[in-house]
């Protein structure tokens, strides 16, 4: 009994401790709002910004919204377009050569595609595609629009797909389906989201770019023999690409570099393509389609889940750092020139004037190979403030099942941005979780003992009962 006392007070110490921790992290905590960061080189140019927002079910959260964003070269919010009763979710957004936006969008079972007018705040077009969740639509050849398919799944089996959808015939008039391509037990098998297909643009003449992000790779495929003729990574090899987003393709001199935004690896990646006999002996490399090898030319860490990285003309990398809330551009060496703030959970960022998508240099040509930390940024942001998440993957690195405690906690990661009230701080929300991780089990204990509690005593009662009716009958 002095035990189970002894007990209980420690699990009531660290519960109290845990929600006074909660209550003064919380007292401190100054939200993220949209606007600048550090600002060291303004930009010469306008930003565009697409923030995805926080919500379930495709429902809009006032509090954690989706929006475009347009931030001026100083990092100031020029204007915002906010979800309202047409979209929900914003994913890609191009800059058209016309001054124009075109945005991909979504609202519950459908994808919203459409090209915005900043100056007049109006719609030009919109375009409805019967797609869930869809992430990118590109705008191709004028008049049609290549789709990334996802969630295509029906009876147990995927079809998520890449497709061409020709806007003045009204019907599509092209596609290509994964599973005809892929064993179906790709990625642990079909599932409503099996290949996560995240990106898909047009590299060539006829020939499409693709991210199926479920299977770890960035593919092109030639559009008139349907195959897969260039390939970056492979399902389950975490080391080359981990859950990927938004590759980019860059030819120069005849030599293909992919520039991508490696999700789960936290980390900014770009790949070079050489033959065997050009590959240097401590370069980490990957077989390539159709021979030679992808070499790891440069690398950024640090990042909390990039969704997106985009070569600039000046040789700089501007980069969608999701969960840090922020869109950065940074120099070959990780630093940050350029910071805007956009909570929550921005997805895309182009920068005006540069073109769609990466239009410079490779990291061979600036002759900045390497492997790089990001740094810099506001001392105050949000990217500088360590979160719980980041110590305790410190905490658990080289310890037994390292890869199964990381892979736990960095779902947690990911999922509390949906779940925490924006009034409480990560650190609040920690404490608060670490807190109900303690009284929750606590408190079914003590259920099930007063329960059984219970019981005994009942059967006690029960068990003098007959005993005194065996004493009254004894006595009769």
């Amino acid at each position: 009994m002095n035990r189970w006392r002894a007990l209980r007070f420690a699990l009531g110490t660290v519960v109290g401790l845990c929600l006074l921790a909660a209550v003064v992290t919380a007292a401190g905590h100054d939200p993220t709002t949209l606007g600048p960061g550090a600002i060291d080189e303004p930009a010469d140019n306008d930003t565009l910004v697409s923030v995805q927002g926080f919500h379930f079910q495709g429902e809009r959260n006032v509090k954690k919204p989706a929006r475009l964003v347009s931030a001026g070269p100083e990092g100031q919010t020029q204007w915002r377009l906010p979800s309202g009763e047409n979209a929900t979710w914003f994913y890609d957004v191009d800059p058209l050569e016309n001054g124009n936006v075109l945005v991909t969008s979504t609202v519950p079972g459908d994808t919203i595609v459409f090209e915005y007018d900043p100056d007049n705040d109006t719609r030009v077009w919109t375009q409805r595609l019967d797609a869930a969740d869809t992430h990118d639509v590109d705008l191709i050849n004028d008049d049609q629009l290549l789709v990334a398919n996802m969630r295509k799944y029906e009876d147990g089996v995927s079809n998520d797909r890449i497709f061409v959808y020709d806007l003045e015939s009204d019907e599509v008039t092209w596609e290509w389906t994964f599973r005809e391509h892929y064993p179906n037990s790709t990625a642990g098998g079909f599932a409503e989201d099996w290949t996560h297909v995240n990106d898909v643009e047009k590299v060539g003449e006829g020939r499409y770019m693709a991210s199926p992000r479920n299977f770890d790779q960035s593919i092109v495929v030639d559009r008139e023999s349907g195959e897969i003729v260039r390939r970056l990574g492979e399902d389950g090899d975490h080391d080359t690409l981990y859950e990927q987003h938004n590759p980019d393709m860059l030819q120069r001199n005849g030599t293909e570099t992919m520039i991508v935004a490696d999700s789960e690896n936290d980390r900014v990646v770009e790949y070079t393509r050489m033959a065997n006999d050009s590959v240097p002996e401590d370069a980490y490399s990957t077989p390539a389609e159709s021979g030679g090898q992808w070499v790891r030319t440069w690398s950024v860490d640090g990042f909390n889940w990039p969704r997106d990285a985009d070569r600039l003309p000046n040789g700089n990398t501007l980069v969608t750092d999701t969960l840090h809330h922020r869109v950065v551009e940074i120099t070959p060496e990780g630093e940050v020139v350029w910071e805007y703030h956009a909570p929550w959970a921005p997805y895309d960022a182009e920068r005006i004037g540069t073109g769609d998508e990466s239009n410079g240099p490779t990291i061979r040509q600036l002759n900045a190979s390497g492997n790089y930390t990001v740094h810099g940024g506001a001392e105050s942001g949000p990217a500088n403030q360590r979160t719980p998440a980041e110590i305790m993957l410190g905490a658990v690195d080289g310890l037994p099942g390292e890869g199964t405690l990381s892979w736990v906690i960095k779902r947690w990661s990911h999922i509390t941005p949906f779940v925490r009230p924006i009034w409480l701080s990560r650190w609040s929300f920690a404490f608060l979780t670490v807190g109900a991780a303690v009284a929750v089990p606590w408190g079914l204990a003590e259920l099930v003992a007063h329960r059984r509690g219970v019981r005994r005593r009942l059967g006690d009662l029960r068990d003098r009962a007959a005993d005194r009716v065996g004493d009254r009958e004894r006595a009769d």
